[in-house]
């Protein structure tokens, strides 16, 4: 159950966003999530992006730009 209210805010706040950093993302799904961890973060976007819900973006080697895929 968690991880469906989980993905549901990460794809909340990226239709609001458009698009975020993966570390502005993190602190944004907290704030409603304060027991939320970084590895279950990391694999709710996986699993997300293996959905094909999402793109996750490497910038540099410590940032990445999380978007919605539109269709």
């Amino acid at each position: 159950m968690k991880d469906r209210l989980v993905a549901s805010t990460i794809i909340d706040a990226l239709d609001r966003s458009g698009a975020l950093e993966k570390e502005e993302l993190y602190k944004s799904v907290q704030k409603l999530h304060s027991d939320l961890d970084h590895p279950f973060f990391e694999e709710t976007l996986m699993d997300l992006e293996i959905q094909g819900l999402l793109r996750v973006s490497v910038m540099s080697k410590d940032r990445s730009r999380v978007e919605l895929v539109k269709g």
